[in-house]
């Protein structure tokens, strides 16, 4: 008689595979899909997005019940095979992957090349979510990274080109950092699996090499991730791709590339001083993004750098050890996921000065009350979610010592000058002698993903309690270092595989 608790556990393991597989086998056949089908092509990528939300849906509600799901591909046990995890943090991002994605879907005609790297988005980010080991962190970081090079030079321009080649060079450059890091960790345990290296850790990586090798990869990623120094890219970007590409780099590629950086730390480095650089380095994405936000006199570049401040929160946040340090992250990444699009998207329509804003909120009154909503969680006024976001934050950082009480003042003083630059903006919007303002209305095909989006804010400020419980649950599975090693080696790590590297 076949046990419920192993049919539960096959069946998370399916959907686990199956998150990464539809998307990716979509990808390939939407082209021919196209061809033979305009109505076929149309509708497919859409209808593959929804069944990876509900799939990813089923997954989270299957994980709560069984714990961490791990998946052997192809029969191969760790720390030799690749190795697949679901765990309630990827699951939260997976699915996130899937419905932004869904909601910032291209439009306005036949889009194949832009629709096919979406859908390859979608199949590796679940991938970067869900894999357990750095090798396989790698290979789908690097599909991410070619397909948002792909994404950000979507506009048949010039402009958009150069940003892109720009973009593309920093990112192999951080590519390279970020495998030297990799090699690093290899050559010191001698395994590429998370589970493993974090059995090993312990006298192995707390010396200057494990340190040096964190620190590579948190730049090589941070490329991705917007974090100081390489994030150069990221107003060229923004400045000539359109708002739902912004949308999808600033909201889905930049978490993915944090999930990474997380899943190292709180797994393999968690009793090292390697949160400290974390934590210096979203201190200066903080500091440097928001001051140059207030600077800015373009409305693309206000919300590009203000997007490399918010991010650097969302690393000062994950910096903190421990489970509050990764709730705190996660609600302050999860707030970003949501506001940042929707901003671009209602933006979609007021590029270029800010000046040319003045009375743009009398003509597009929807668009201008969407705005102030979001701007207000932005800010974090409470009893918007912002509010309970920078509130963990600060929580979680006045409750350590050193630098962690700098980044608390910083997070004030940022939130200050956020506030400055942004209701500047809305000032501007509402001013009685702009009636004929220069911005253009926005579009109602990117009001209504706004529109949900800031619908999502709202239901969120109603439902703290039962949201932070959530959270809280998430947090301390995740930071449960020893569960995690026990789900991938359920008998203890194998005798031969147990040794500490030379």
């Amino acid at each position: 008689m076949t046990d419920p608790l192993d049919s539960i556990i096959r069946q998370a393991q399916e959907l686990t595979l199956l998150l990464i597989v539809v998307p990716l086998l979509a990808a390939f056949l939407l082209a021919s899909l196209s061809r033979a089908s305009e109505l076929l092509g149309r509708i497919a990528g859409p209808v593959v997005l929804i069944a990876s939300a509900l799939m990813a849906g089923q997954l989270w509600l299957l994980v709560q019940r069984t714990g961490t799901v791990v998946v052997a591909v192809g029969g191969f046990p760790a720390p030799l095979g690749i190795v697949l995890h679901a765990d309630p943090l990827g699951v939260v991002f997976a699915l996130a992957t899937a419905l932004m994605a869904l909601l910032l879907w291209p439009r306005g005609g036949p889009r194949v090349r832009e629709q096919t790297l979406t859908l390859l988005l979608v199949a590796a980010g679940s991938g970067m979510a869900l894999s357990g080991d750095l090798f396989n962190l790698y290979v789908f970081y690097e599909i991410v990274a070619v397909v948002s090079y792909g994404l950000a030079a979507g506009r048949d321009r010039g402009l958009a080109y150069v940003a892109a080649v720009r973009y593309l060079i920093l990112g192999a450059v951080g590519s390279a950092m970020a495998l030297i890091g990799i090699g690093l960790l290899y050559r010191a345990t001698g395994t590429l699996n998370l589970a493993h290296m974090a059995a090993l850790a312990p006298g192995t990586l707390d010396g200057p090499l494990g340190l040096a090798a964190f620190t590579l990869m948190v730049i090589g990623f941070g490329v991705k991730a917007e974090l100081f120094p390489v994030n150069t890219w990221v107003p060229e970007v923004y400045a000539t791709a359109s708002a739902r590409v912004s949308g999808l780099l600033a909201g889905v590629v930049s978490k993915l590339a944090l999930v990474v950086v997380v899943r190292v730390l709180i797994t393999v480095f968690a009793d090292t001083s390697a949160h400290l650089v974390l934590l210096a380095l979203g201190l200066l994405s903080v500091v440097s993004g928001e001051l140059a936000a207030l600077r800015a006199n373009d409305l693309w570049r206000v919300l590009a750098y203000s997007s490399i401040g918010q991010l650097g929160l969302v690393a000062i946040a994950f910096a903190v050890p421990g489970a509050p340090g990764v709730m705190a992250g996660l609600v302050v990444a999860l707030h970003h996921l949501v506001v940042k699009p929707a901003l671009f998207l209602v933006a979609e329509s007021w590029g270029g000065p800010v000046s040319q804003l003045a009375g743009a909120g009398r003509r597009s009154p929807w668009a201008a009350l969407l705005f102030v909503i979001l701007v207000l969680s932005l800010i974090g006024v409470p009893p918007f979610p912002g509010f309970w976001a920078k509130y963990l934050l600060l929580r979680g950082a006045l409750g350590q010592s050193g630098l962690f009480q700098v980044a608390a003042a910083a997070v004030g003083v940022a939130t200050v000058v956020e506030a400055a630059y942004l209701f500047r903006i809305v000032r501007l919007l509402y001013r009685a002698d702009g009636e004929r303002a220069l911005a253009s209305r926005p579009p109602a095909a990117d009001l209504v993903p706004a529109t949900v989006l800031a619908s999502v804010l709202l239901v969120a400020m109603f439902s703290v309690a039962p949201l932070g419980v959530a959270v809280d649950g998430i947090a301390r599975r995740a930071s449960d270092v020893g569960a995690y090693v026990q789900a991938v080696f359920p008998a203890g790590v194998p005798a031969a595989f147990a040794r500490e590297a030379p």
